[in-house]
């Protein structure tokens, strides 16, 4: 049975990296307030049903993408259950194509893991080398939840707290980009 823990308010006691202590001093300074749940390690979309269930919300999922020279970096925040396609972003984004950034730029930049990657971690990017793409299909959605910079919690706040108060706090503004679905062929 996957464990999620019931709804809490607060900040978790001990921190497990830097990053996830910034993320939550940054709610704090900013009074935004949030929803959280500790939960078994997490790594897939499909493994987030849980968690989406008790926090009466959607997971949104996070790629982090660098282009082929490693020298431009993005982090594409879309819906959990959309299909993603390197080219089809690519080019909705205007740029080369893109591909996958090694794990050693994920942790240099958002200070986290695989799996771990959340546009809340962007308070770890203080040179704002990371561009935040946010997929328009989200832009409707009243919450706006995801990992806390860990595998095993997950937080949910006010779309409107992260793009009004959050995001400039960390210096990021999105650039919100249409994407077309994946088509099969």
């Amino acid at each position: 049975m996957f464990y999620v823990s019931e709804v809490t308010h607060e900040a978790p006691t001990e921190f497990e990296n830097d990053t996830q202590r910034e993320i939550y001093e940054a709610l704090s300074a900013l009074n935004i307030p949030f929803d959280r749940v500790e939960n078994d390690f997490v790594i897939t979309m499909e493994e987030c049903a849980a968690v989406d269930e008790k926090l009466g919300t959607k997971i949104v999922k996070n790629l982090f993408l660098c282009n082929r020279q490693g020298t431009d970096f993005y982090l594409y925040v879309t819906r959990g259950d959309k299909r993603f396609k390197t080219k089809i972003f690519s080019k909705a984004l205007g740029v080369s194509r893109l591909s996958f950034a090694p794990e050693e730029a994920l942790t240099e930049y958002l200070g986290t893991t695989i799996g771990a990657t959340t546009p809340f971690s962007l308070v770890h990017d203080k040179d704002c080398k990371v561009t935040l793409v946010i997929d328009e299909d989200l832009m409707p959605n009243r919450y706006h939840a995801c990992n806390d910079g860990t595998n095993n919690a997950h937080i949910s706040i006010l779309t409107t707290d992260l793009l009004e108060k959050y995001l400039p706090y960390s210096g990021h503004e999105p650039v919100i980009l249409h994407v077309d679905e994946e088509v099969e062929e």
